[in-house]
């Protein structure tokens, strides 16, 4: 199995591993083109003003905003992706609580898109960064970058497994899926929620790593805590499972 998930721009600080190389990432033979844009980004900050960068990271701070221009990507050190995102669906996913095979299973099977690296495997090591969801800069697309220049090598990995999407939308962009696969809405009182969604998205990644399904029929065989199926809808390669939140008791 193999699962297809978000990055979040929160970060945890800490940095236990060296700084990045070719074997710091999947793809190995990629390795440039990673390398590639996060020269470019780097060089960018240096001589952005302070607007550029509170919109490119996403804050106001101006002391923040300088000491993350400083950042030498390429030179510090860094942290396996899983541990690097704090966000909302990692919060909820808990990898530090999970039994070593559970986080193994996480590690080599899930794929991240980074807005900065592009397409990496939970276990890749990557320094800490800030870059605002659909950020760009010198006219640069990164999700097309990444689409062009990785998709071939995505479709060898993914090739003969089942997937489940759990990537927001955004990061779609990012990489098109051309076999079928499993992807999941979150719905409450009848809406679809987006905070909701980002928690269950690490519930649910929580509940793969305990039971690593590999077909379909092993993941349907799974009961996710407070889910119920409404419904499933298929069109072309995607199966899309509509779940209900539903209130504990």
């Amino acid at each position: 199995m193999k699962i297809l998930f978000s990055p979040s721009e929160s970060k945890h600080l800490q940095s236990p591993f060296a700084p990045i190389s070719k074997s710091s990432f999947i793809f190995e033979e990629l390795f440039d083109k990673r390398v590639f844009v996060t020269q470019m980004f780097f060089d960018y900050l240096q001589t952005a003003n302070l607007n550029v960068l509170q919109n490119i990271y996403g804050i106001k701070d101006e002391k923040e905003c300088e000491k993350l221009r400083e950042i030498d990507f390429l030179h510090v050190k860094t942290a396996k992706a899983i541990q690097r995102y704090s966000g909302v669906a990692y919060e909820y996913l808990a990898y530090e609580t999970l039994d070593k095979s559970s986080q193994n299973f996480i590690d080599n099977n899930t794929l991240i898109f980074s807005n900065l690296f592009g397409p990496i495997l939970a276990k890749d090591t990557i320094p800490f960064y800030k870059l605002k969801q659909g950020s760009s800069f010198n006219n640069f697309a990164l999700e097309k970058f990444y689409k062009e220049e990785f998709s071939n090598a995505i479709n060898s990995f993914l090739e003969d497994e089942f997937i489940l999407d759990l990537r927001a939308g955004f990061y779609e962009k990012f990489y098109t899926l051309n076999q079928p696969y499993v992807s999941l809405k979150f719905i409450k009182n009848g809406k679809v929620v987006s905070h909701f969604a980002k928690a269950y998205r690490g519930i649910v990644l929580k509940e793969l790593a305990k039971h690593k399904p590999n077909s379909l029929e092993e993941f349907d065989a799974i009961s996710f805590k407070n889910l119920k199926i409404k419904e499933i809808q298929v069109r072309k390669f995607k199966k899309e499972y509509i779940f209900e939140i539903i209130d504990e008791s």
